[in-house]
């Protein structure tokens, strides 16, 4: 069964990060943490150095391993950060969506995350999504954070 979790956010950041942005890090990491491999995708490349640096930032007992899509690295990293469609060959368990559009590559999942920043502008790219996801068929909850 193909399921979306919505998550409706309550305030625009977290710190120094969007609000989205911290959330996809913990996430992330709980997933990771309960065995899935991870793929966020960005809108930007900014942004994907941004989820980066925020991972490399996170107390050492909190690490997750974690590459940008297109970086070399010996052996496959749980947690792919990819931006504009870029991403490695590597099967992943979850999408954990960042782009104000659909990705191009929903089909290869069966869970995504999603969510509902609080900008109204955001908030309709959002609802948009969402009516996509269910003209497509898939599962769809929401949850308030």
């Amino acid at each position: 069964m193909k399921q979306v979790q919505f998550y409706l956010l309550s305030q625009e950041h977290s710190g120094e990060l969007l609000s989205s942005e911290a959330l996809a890090c913990d996430l992330a990491a709980n997933a990771w943490r309960a065995g899935k491999r991870v793929i966020i995708t960005c809108e930007t490349e900014q942004q994907a150095l941004t989820i980066d640096e925020a991972l490399w930032a996170r107390d050492p007992e909190q690490f997750v391993p974690h590459n940008l899509s297109g970086e070399a690295t010996t052996y496959a990293t749980p947690i792919e950060i990819s931006w504009q469609g870029k991403r490695n060959a590597q099967r992943r368990d979850v999408l954990i969506s960042l782009q104000s559009q659909l990705p191009e590559f929903i089909n290869s999942f069966t869970h995504i995350i999603d969510f509902v920043p609080v900008s109204e502008n955001e908030k309709a790219l959002a609802r948009e999504r969402y009516k996509q996801y269910r003209q497509l068929g898939w599962q769809l909850s929401t949850e308030q954070v």
